[in-house]
């Protein structure tokens, strides 16, 4: 199979660092972005990488990394939209400017790469574009719903480029992660809300707790998700959705059969709307 050229935000560390290993290990080319390059020392003199300095939610930084990754390699087959954090609090703790930062990083920036990069792959007639999304961006719980929400946002976006973009010859799939062991849960990944409402300690504040205890023992295999995303790349037929971990695989089956239950509880009043 012909090598192809990956553009991966976020990939100094975490799920990004491991994908840009597996890409590089099946033989491609990287670019490999983020915020702060230092990690990316390791690939010096490698002439299949380059490094680019890319914070998402500047907009002219992405269009000028973007240009200077095409510079080098000429195309770009693979975007995969990484770069993000998560957020813990309740809806009610959370302040309107950690929503709004979230919102920078997790949407608006990946909508400023996506958008960066399109006109390259519409020339070619060819690409695949993958969006991280989360278990959280199927299934909402307490104390991750603005982090949630965010990760909805992508599902939504990655549904209507899947459409848009096919006819193009572009695909577009949205990879819905459980937890893996990575330092997502650690400050540099994971922005905590400093308020805490007492209403909230048997919700919000059990999840916090949780997630306390889970970091660092989440049960899937960032090694093992990165091989998973390469063979998505060189899918012949690739999926809109790839849930990827048990754990994501049998929490989306349950909200399935939650929502048919519900629909088909209510269905009546439902259908009871029209003219």
């Amino acid at each position: 199979m012909a090598s192809k050229v990956w553009m991966i935000t976020g990939a100094s560390r975490g799920i990004g660092a491991e994908i840009a290993k597996a890409a590089l290990a099946a033989g491609d080319q990287l670019i490999a972005t983020a915020r702060d390059t230092r990690a990316f020392d390791q690939f010096k003199g490698n002439d299949s990488v380059i490094a680019v300095a890319i914070d998402v939610t500047n907009e002219a930084q992405v269009v000028a990394g973007v240009r200077e990754g095409l510079s080098r390699f000429g195309r770009i087959d693979v975007l995969v939209n990484n770069a993000g954090f998560g957020m813990l609090g309740a809806i009610e703790e959370t302040p309107a400017e950690e929503v709004e930062r979230v919102y920078r990083t997790n949407v608006f920036g990946l909508l400023n790469v996506t958008r960066a990069v399109l006109p390259t792959m519409r020339k070619q007639r060819s690409g695949r574009i993958i969006n991280f999304s989360s278990l959280g961006g199927y299934r909402a719980s307490a104390g991750w719903g603005v982090y949630c929400s965010t990760k909805f946002a992508v599902e939504g976006i990655t549904e209507a480029l899947h459409d848009e973009l096919a006819p193009l010859g572009i695909h577009v799939t949205v990879v819905e992660p459980g937890f893996f062991r990575t330092d997502f849960m650690d400050t540099r990944s994971l922005s905590k809300i400093a308020q805490e409402i007492d209403d909230y300690a048997a919700t919000a504040g059990k999840t916090r707790e949780t997630a306390a205890e889970r970091n660092h023992q989440q049960p899937g295999d960032p090694a093992k998700l990165a091989d998973a995303i390469v063979q998505l790349a060189n899918a012949a037929e690739p999926p809109l959705r790839l849930p990827l971990g048990r754990d994501a695989v049998e929490r989306i089956a349950e909200k399935n059969a939650f929502v048919e239950a519900e629909t088909a509880k209510w269905r009546s009043l439902a259908e009871s709307t029209g003219f």
